[in-house]
């Protein structure tokens, strides 16, 4: 049988399920990858590779070492820079695509319980993208809050470090992002805690002032912590910056 090259298309949909798999669901059993591959007729192995190519190029997975393929080909850098330049739209092209290969109108679905009018296209967008930020977020820490290591799912969040309306350009990104549950959620979007450049809780002072035993144990326990660091997609010391300096309650 001829090789056949891979399209752009093909290799977008494969970084997007790149983004949705936790690092050591990577391989040729997993269904969804067995699903994918059906639907690009291609084999599993084939696809799984593609997902090690784009892991090899994940600044996260060599930071810690973890095993990859050797490299990444010319293509997959292309379109990790693609998404890297512009996460809002690759996203949602690529949530698309993936909807029409699996046979799911993903987005037609939420057009049709929306009301008519010229904001209709944009709030499918918002909330088809808000759908890969947490798949994205979740995959990259295996399911478990941050913190508390947590694992319940309909528990976990995927917070933004910068809030979504505040930076449109980088509400996409998963390394915007951090997997907590909820209440730390909360705590983090209301600036009782922050993390740090060395990626360890940092409590408010408001915290230790409220004289709340309940606030003590289930936040103020956490002073300090190391996060579970995700396997990929490690949040952006810049975004995490901005939160330490903006949002974050010091005094």
């Amino acid at each position: 049988m001829a090789r056949r090259n891979w399209s752009r298309d093909e290799l977008i949909v494969a970084f997007n399920l790149y983004c949705r798999t936790p690092f050591g669901r990577i391989h040729n059993r997993n269904p969804e990858i067995i699903a994918l591959a059906r639907a690009l007729d291609r084999t599993p192995s084939a696809l799984s590779w593609k997902l090690a190519n784009f892991a090899s190029l994940d600044p996260t997975v060599k930071r810690r070492n973890l095993t990859g393929a050797t490299h990444g080909a010319k293509l997959e850098q292309e379109i990790w820079n693609e998404f890297s330049g512009d996460w809002d739209r690759l996203a949602f092209e690529s949530e698309e695509l993936r909807a029409k290969l699996l046979g799911k109108a993903t987005a037609t679905i939420i057009s049709e319980a929306l009301p008519e009018g010229r904001d209709r296209a944009v709030s499918v967008k918002v909330r088809v993208n808000q759908g890969f930020f947490r798949a994205a977020v979740l995959a990259a820490y295996d399911g478990r809050c941050c913190i508390t290591g947590l694992s319940r799912t309909d528990l976990l969040c995927a917070s933004h470090i910068i809030p979504w309306s505040v930076d449109l350009k980088n509400r996409t990104d998963p390394r915007n992002g951090l997997c907590l549950n909820a209440l730390h959620d909360r705590a983090f979007d209301r600036g009782l805690i922050s993390i740090s450049k060395d990626l360890r809780v940092t409590l408010s002072p408001l915290v230790r002032r409220s004289n709340d035993p309940a606030l003590e144990k289930l936040v103020a326990s956490y002073d300090g912590v190391p996060l579970r660091t995700p396997k990929h997609f490690q949040p952006d010391e810049k975004f995490l910056r901005y939160h330490r300096e903006n949002i974050f309650k010091d005094a």
